[in-house]
């Protein structure tokens, strides 16, 4: 058995069809086809259903993904404790970031990122939690950045910051007059919500059930942009929510629609995510150092309560101080 055999068996299990695999790996497909067979006549075990199409696991062949994982993923490890301890940064690296992170931070601290680190290949791809999820169990992704807490088995959280929600409210609205706003004011029907798949819109969902008014089946529109959102409001279809980085590119007639909350501030937790590996680290601490440096002289809030994206019982823990 080889860390080649099983990088292999990764590949048509990602696929599911040999000729794309062998495309992957940058082999032949019958000289893959061969050390796949090799594999499987030593271990005396079917992984792979030939006869469906796509090709499927075994029940076997599935438990044999997983730890072949876990060996690949260990296997690296030793190329990273030679480059950390030639004190290298640098190779190709994998990041998620959430489509409601993305227009905002990515040009705060990529260029000055890239600068500082040339060596470092940054693939960056635009997903939402559930993908980044499973791209990281599946060792597609080396990091993302997400809204957290998340708290889930084999995956890691590292805290940049805490963003304020930020209320747009367009003329002649209810609470156009409020100066500052409680979160019991919020009213999910004249809400204007992302569409499903976006984790802000769900810790949207989780700050309004905390108030009094928590019909969460009622709202009026769904959209897959702030901009949209914003012009819609503007129309006097309701209000709605923004990311704190967000506002900052608000034109100045939009910006005299904002409205914050009263403290503590509701808030998201944007963390960078990683697999308990620990792959990469010393790439993974160099962004962490990055945006952190660009990041506290944009957001200097000193009271705010973290809703979180999954969980309404998230929404009694406070950050203070921060």
């Amino acid at each position: 058995m080889t860390i080649t055999q099983l990088q292999y068996v990764l590949a048509v299990a990602e696929h599911q069809n040999f000729t794309k695999a062998a495309q992957k790996v940058f082999v032949t497909q019958p000289t893959l086809s061969m050390q796949i067979q090799k594999l499987e006549d030593e271990l005396q075990v079917q992984i792979f259903d030939r006869r469906k199409k796509p090709i499927q696991l075994t029940e076997t062949g599935r438990k044999i993904v997983v730890q072949a994982r876990n060996i690949v993923n260990e296997s690296d490890r030793i190329q990273d404790i030679v480059d950390q301890q030639k004190g290298f940064i640098g190779g190709a690296f994998r990041l998620g970031i959430i489509p409601t992170v993305m227009p905002t931070l990515l040009p705060m601290f990529l260029n000055n990122f890239i600068k500082k680190y040339p060596k470092v290949k940054l693939k960056i791809e635009e997903l939402n939690t559930e993908a980044i999820i499973e791209r990281l169990k599946e060792g597609h992704l080396d990091a993302a950045i997400a809204a957290t807490p998340l708290e889930l088995e084999g995956i890691k959280e590292q805290v940049l910051y805490y963003e304020p929600f930020v209320a747009y409210i367009p003329k002649g609205h209810r609470l156009d007059s409020e100066e500052k706003l409680d979160v019991e004011s919020l009213d999910l029907d004249d809400m204007l919500l992302l569409e499903d798949g976006h984790c802000f819109k769900d810790g949207i969902i989780n700050l309004c059930k905390a108030s009094k008014n928590s019909d969460a089946d009622r709202f009026q529109l769904e959209s897959g942009s702030f901009e949209t959102l914003i012009k819609l409001a503007d129309e006097g279809l309701g209000m709605t929510l923004l990311p704190y980085l967000h506002t900052l590119d608000i034109n100045e007639a939009g910006k005299k629609n904002l409205k914050m909350f009263k403290e503590p501030v509701p808030a998201r937790e944007v963390s960078l995510i990683y697999n308990k590996s620990e792959l990469k680290m010393q790439i993974i601490e160099a962004l962490r150092t990055s945006i952190s440096g660009v990041i506290k002289g944009a957001i200097a809030f000193q009271n705010v309560k973290i809703i979180s994206p999954l969980s309404p019982k998230k929404n009694t823990n406070e950050k203070a101080g921060l």
